[in-house]
C-alpha cells in the first residue's frame, strides 16, 4: 500500500527543504510518494528543486512546476490528477502542520473504519499555538455554517489536513482555484456517503508577519463555496 502526499508549494524558500526532511522522517506502515505541486513561485523556491536529489538521495519526490499562479485549489487539484497510491494526503509546505500527525491520521483508514479523516485542531488535547482570536472565530463559523449544508459535525472543516482513500477523489473533480477547496471537498465527500472520522492534531500557526497567506476575503468566499456546494454539484 502507498501513501500519496499532495504537497502545494507557492514562495516556501525557507521552509520547503524542512517540510520535506519532516515528511520523509514520519515513520508509517505504508510507502509514500511525495508530490510537489509549484504554483509559480517567485521567491527563489523553484531554484531549490534541483537540490533535492543530492539532499534527499533516493527520495520519492516528484515536483510538477507550474507556468502560471493559479492559486492553492488549482495546485490540489494538479496533485490529485497525478497520484499513484491507494491514500492521499493533503500536506501543507509551511509547516503549520505536523507530519509526526500521519499515524494518527491513517490509523482509521487502515483499521478499515473511514474512508475519510480530517485533522481538527479544535478537539483532542494536543498543542496549538496561540494566534488570532477573530481567525478561530471565522473557522468556527465556516465549520457550523457548512455543517449545516452537509448534514456532518465536524470540528475543523477548514482544516488542511484531509486524508482520504485515492477511490473517494476519483468520484469527484475540484473546482476552486484558492481557498474554497475546503468547503468543496467536504461538501462533495459529503455528497458521496463516505465514512467520515476526525481526529485531534497539534498546530503551529504562522502571523501575517511569517508569511500566513489566508486573509477575511478568504473567509467570505469559502462562505460562497458553502452555499454553492452545498446546494449544487
Amino acid at each position: 500500500m502507498k501513501l500519496s502526499i499532495v504537497i502545494p508549494v507557492y514562495n516556501e524558500k525557507d521552509t520547503l527543504f524542512e517540510i520535506l526532511r519532516r515528511v520523509l522522517d514520519v515513520q508509517i506502515p505504508v510507502d509514500r510518494e511525495i508530490i510537489l505541486i509549484d504554483d509559480c513561485s517567485t521567491d527563489g523556491t523553484r531554484d531549490l528543486y534541483a537540490q533535492i536529489p543530492q539532499k534527499f538521495p533516493n527520495a520519492p519526490v516528484r515536483v510538477i512546476k507550474k507556468e502560471k499562479n493559479a492559486g492553492k485549489g488549482a495546485a490540489v487539484r494538479t496533485g490529485f490528477e497525478n497520484v499513484t497510491g491507494d491514500f492521499v494526503l493533503i500536506q501543507d509546505a509551511d509547516l503549520e502542520y505536523d507530519p509526526r500527525e500521519y499515524p494518527k491520521l491513517l490509523r482509521p483508514i487502515l483499521d478499515g473504519r473511514a474512508d475519510v479523516v480530517f485533522g481538527s485542531r479544535f478537539v483532542g488535547g494536543d498543542e496549538h499555538r496561540v494566534l488570532y482570536f477573530w481567525h478561530y472565530v471565522g473557522n468556527r463559523v465556516l465549520t457550523t455554517f457548512s455543517n449545516m449544508f452537509t448534514n456532518l459535525n465536524l470540528t475543523d472543516m477548514e482544516t488542511c489536513y484531509k486524508v482520504m482513500r485515492t477511490e473517494v477523489i476519483r468520484e469527484f473533480r475540484i473546482n476552486s482555484d484558492r481557498f474554497g477547496i475546503e468547503p468543496e471537498i467536504t461538501a462533495k465527500i459529503a455528497r458521496g456517503k463516505w465514512r467520515i472520522y476526525e481526529v485531534g492534531i497539534s498546530y503551529s500557526g504562522r502571523s501575517y508577519e511569517e508569511g500566513k497567506k489566508i486573509t477575511w476575503k478568504d473567509g467570505v468566499k469559502a462562505l460562497l463555496c458553502i452555499v454553492r456546494y452545498g446546494l449544487f454539484r
